[in-house]
């Protein structure tokens, strides 16, 4: 199993690492490529929207060609990509070669999850599920400090040199490793592909420009409005395909609905709240970008440690359900604890606690989520259970960031610490109510997944 989830893993890794890691070299690479801030939005969203939009298709492409054959091919292009993001010189190179990136980690990631599925036994699955959990959430989490320490101690390009060699590495082991599996379904399904494809990237693109441009403006009503007519025409077209890329018949399973409602409030409340809180200690505490990722720590290296707890130990003894209602209160706690000692003069101490309850309630929903996905769908259909549950909560995030942003604008800004604090304390509270419905779904998931 060791060697199956280093294999599945490592690529994984590299693709949660990159979905944040330039957010703290931005400054550097502005006066690198002399960019304006609109290329600098473009260097993130570029990744963000490909990898949104492409998670359910390749998904359901691995089911069909081999699941095997599509993520050592994700890891291959993520890896050439990489190198292409390290060599740009022009600030559209570096656009496009992220949205490559973001494209090819499409296919790494729900792949990921289905590959170690059907390599380990049942009775190990949520042993190896808690840490493949545990390693994702380390690449978000050291996404930001590594960007930072990269971008103060070496040349911003490293930041995508160092997976060159990992991805390398990485690719002939997992083939040696990996076993070819498919689907139950063999036919491909392309209007299915092209309309699941084209609602995403819609939806995302109007979500992640609606804090700049406005909910109301014409681009965003334009890309949102005809995000619900593809996601509309999808649905109605996978209802009557011969072999949908998406069985309408799984959200009849309670438990299958229930935790991808859950990963998406989930996803926009606790990360929409990231957003603004690692910005907290910049812009009101003047740290640098190394030392506030640093300060962020006991927050984001806690699901490290609980989440293969959660798969090793605690979801065999108490249930899915149980943990995931469990992490959802712990967030709501320590969310609504920052909103309230979040002030001008806060000292960092006070910080402390409410990070690491938002860690461990981080950690303790990673895998039961995973799981319940899986195991509330036939192992035919594992391949587009991932792919649901990624692509649900990378449109969580989307929405959160998008709305708490919104809030945050519309209260306060970045004329000053007093300023920031009077629209994060508003905007983390939204974030607060977000966690607490997603707690409210959750009750209704079955008690264990079977």
């Amino acid at each position: 199993m060791a060697a199956v989830l280093a294999a599945v893993s490592i690529p994984m890794f590299m693709v949660t690492l990159d979905n944040l890691v330039v957010t703290t070299a931005l400054p550097v690479i502005k006066t690198s490529l002399n960019a304006s801030l609109t290329d600098l939005q473009w260097f993130v969203n570029a990744y963000t929207l490909s990898f949104a939009a492409l998670l359910l298709t390749f998904a359901a492409l691995g089911d069909r060609i081999g699941r095997r054959r599509l993520f050592l091919a994700g890891t291959a292009l993520f890896t050439a990509a990489s190198a292409a993001c390290a060599l740009a010189t022009e600030p559209w190179q570096l656009t496009a070669a992220r949205a490559v990136q973001g494209a090819a980690g499409a296919a790494v990631m729900p792949l990921s999850l289905t590959l170690l599925a059907a390599a380990v036994p049942p009775g190990a699955r949520n042993a190896a599920v808690g840490i493949w959990g545990g390693i994702s959430g380390l690449g978000v989490a050291i996404g930001p400090v590594v960007g930072g320490a990269v971008a103060e101690g070496l040349h911003w390009t490293w930041i995508f040199w160092l997976n060159v060699p990992v991805g390398l590495v990485a690719l002939p082991f997992a083939a040696a490793v990996l076993r070819e599996s498919h689907g139950g379904a063999r036919r491909l399904d392309p209007a299915g592909l092209v309309l699941s494809s084209g609602a995403m990237l819609a939806l995302v693109w109007g979500i992640t420009h609606a804090s700049d441009h406005g909910w109301t403006s014409a681009g965003v009503l334009t890309a949102l409005v005809g995000g619900v007519v593809l996601l509309s025409a999808f649905v109605a077209w996978e209802r009557r395909a011969v072999a949908p890329m998406l069985p309408m018949r799984l959200f009849r399973s309670r438990g299958f609905s229930a935790v991808n409602g859950v990963a998406l409030l989930f996803s926009a409340g606790a990360f929409g709240a990231v957003f603004l809180l690692a910005q907290f200690l910049q812009v009101v505490q003047g740290m640098g970008p190394l030392e506030a990722g640093l300060r962020t720590l006991p927050w984001t290296m806690a699901p490290m440690v609980v989440a293969p707890l959660a798969g090793l130990v605690l979801m065999g003894r108490f249930g899915a359900r149980a943990l995931i209602v469990t992490g959802q209160a712990l967030l709501v706690v320590a969310l609504a604890w920052l909103a309230a000692v979040s002030t001008t003069d806060v000292a960092y101490g006070q910080l402390v606690v409410p990070f690491v309850l938002a860690g461990v309630g981080l950690g303790l929903e990673f895998a039961p989520m995973s799981t319940l996905a899986l195991e509330t769908v036939g192992s035919d259909e594992h391949g587009v259970a991932s792919g649901v549950l990624n692509t649900i909560r990378e449109l969580g995030v989307a929405v959160g960031v998008a709305v708490l942003a919104s809030v945050f604008a519309a209260q306060g800004g970045y004329a000053s610490p007093t300023d920031f604090v009077a629209g994060a304390r508003p905007a983390v509270w939204v974030g607060v109510a977000l966690v607490a419905a997603g707690g409210l779904v959750a009750l209704v998931l079955p008690r264990r997944a079977h």
